[in-house]
């Protein structure tokens, strides 16, 4: 398993959430590194893989979701960073992209032995699944200004246990080897 894969995450959110005051500067200053980085990806032949959060919309597909997303009073922070027809899209309940999703299963067919972690909450989302990447033995780089924090020191000493204790390559992304 040699391939690459980025992995999006979070990014198609209506931001309607208790903590999304605090979020919202942050996603707006990563915002253009993001899509930068996707288009790179996708350049690249690189799949590009969405792991969002269903937002309790058990009954939602992706395009739901995204519709739900770019119609909300934040629209703006999605529209560059939406789905194209080639990316691949998984739908999650909770922090970790891996947890109870078929992400696992994907990136095995895929033959996907690096993750690239771009998207939300660097000391939330990113950091469980930077985690569980590590733990299913993948190699995990984490574009660390391409992921967007609510707390500025808790993201840092995310980026640095992810570094040391998992052996992610933390770095710009202009720098990602994709």
């Amino acid at each position: 398993m040699h391939n690459t894969a980025l992995i999006v995450i979070d990014m198609i959110n209506t931001y309607e959430h208790e903590d999304a005051d605090l979020l919202l500067p942050s996603v707006r200053e990563v915002l253009p590194t993001v899509r930068s980085l996707i288009d790179r990806a996708r350049d690249a032949g690189v799949d590009v893989i969405y792991v969002n959060d269903n937002f309790g919309r058990w009954r939602s597909h992706h395009e739901e979701i995204l519709n739900a997303a770019l119609q909300g009073r934040h629209g703006d922070l999605v529209e560059p960073v939406r789905p194209d027809d080639t990316s691949l899209f998984v739908l999650k309940v909770r922090h970790s992209i891996f947890y109870q999703t078929p992400l696992e299963y994907l990136l095995r067919q895929q033959g996907v032995g690096h993750a690239i972690l771009c998207g939300q909450v660097t000391e939330q989302c990113v950091l469980y699944s930077a985690l569980d990447a590590h733990i299913r033995h993948l190699r995990v780089t984490v574009a660390q200004d391409a992921v967007a924090h609510i707390h500025a020191d808790l993201a840092d000493a995310a980026l640095r246990m992810m570094e040391l204790n998992m052996h992610a390559e933390v770095c710009a992304a202009e720098e990602v080897k994709l």
